[in-house]
């Protein structure tokens, strides 16, 4: 029995080989008992990490012991989702400079939903700052022309040298990337630009960041929460929005993407609405007019990601609540990607 056991297992490492498998990477849990984090910023002068989360704006300080310390705080509470219902507040982060965060929110209703820039220093306040301390407050996109409902569920924030790039939930119909041009360092009004629902017939621009070289927007069309395998990797021209491509996934719903500032690879988090345990971390490979999507981990209901300072990807997941505790998560993966 012990000489069958040890062949099937032999048996199954050579057909996992032969498909191309390969064992998960080992992962840390840097934070837990996080209230729904769904979006990560690297302020790069400390490697420090801020992760939005239900509750507001948080600093995760590395090291030996990791903490979390309660940035920006005083926000209210939405309601998102289809079949499950999750409560949110802030959605995503990123950073303008080294001395500004930027806090895309999702607290309140479409219509008055803003994005605050708000100032930053090298270590956590004594007491968590609220909107008043925003340094610029960009929005609300109002009802109208562009937006039939106005905007809302800001999410995943790209900086550039001449702008800062909004994905919005609010407007289904349009499904738009919101702008705000920055001069002198400055954040102008943010202003509907990309109309991606337009673009390729799918719901829900998320996440977002810069190609590699700078060139171009890539965009994560997570598509309708119920309907699987719809998500879209979209690229548009930062300068006049217009699309260049779209490539289908086959993932169900990719929350976030960034690429690898070692390998420039692309990694995606895929969070599964129609079946969460497919979710997970995957390496999205382009190949022309083909994207091929190859799991890397695991992972229960992940929502942002981002590589540190010091050069580890970190995801956020909002994990499965147990007691009605929050069950969020900050996740290093120990591998070098």
């Amino acid at each position: 029995m012990i000489f069958k056991n040890a062949w099937l297992v032999a048996v199954s490492a050579s057909l996992m080989c032969a498909v191309g498998f390969a064992a998960e990477p080992k992962t840390t849990v840097v934070a837990d008992g996080i209230d729904n984090p769904s979006g990560l910023a690297v302020q790069q002068s400390t490697g420090d990490i801020f992760v939005a989360a239900h509750t507001g704006v948080y600093r995760l300080v590395l090291g030996a012991k990791p903490t979390l310390h309660k940035e920006v705080g005083d926000f209210a509470t939405d309601i998102y989702g289809k079949g499950p219902k999750y409560n949110i507040g802030p959605l995503g982060v990123g950073m303008l400079g080294d001395d500004h965060l930027i806090v895309a929110d999702g607290s309140n209703p479409d219509e008055k939903e803003v994005v605050l820039v708000m100032p930053v220093g090298k270590a956590a306040p004594k007491a968590p700052h609220t909107a008043k301390d925003a340094a610029f407050v960009l929005g609300p996109i109002k009802a109208g022309k562009d937006s039939a409902k106005g905007e809302g569920n800001y999410y995943g924030v790209a900086v550039g040298h001449h702008a800062i790039f909004i994905t919005c939930n609010g407007d289904d119909t349009k499904g738009w990337i919101a702008k705000s041009e920055l001069k002198e360092h400055k954040p102008g009004e943010l202003k509907p630009f990309i109309a991606t629902k337009l673009a390729t017939n799918v719901d829900a621009p998320v996440g977002i960041t810069f190609s590699p070289d700078s060139k171009h927007l890539v965009v994560s069309q997570m598509g309708e929460m119920n309907v699987p395998n719809d998500s879209l990797l979209t690229t548009y021209n930062p300068d006049d929005g217009k699309s260049i491509k779209i490539w289908k996934t086959g993932l169900h719903d990719i929350a976030g993407l960034a690429y690898s500032p070692k390998t420039g690879k692309l990694y995606v988090v895929d969070f599964a609405w129609v079946k969460t345990s497919e979710g997970g971390l995957f390496e999205l490979t382009v190949e022309g007019d083909k994207v091929t999507a190859t799991k890397v981990l695991s992972l229960d209901k992940p929502t942002s990601l981002t590589f540190g300072k010091d050069g580890h990807l970190y995801i956020t997941e909002f994990g499965t609540s147990k007691d009605n505790k929050p069950a969020g998560k900050i996740i290093r993966v120990d591998a070098d990607l």
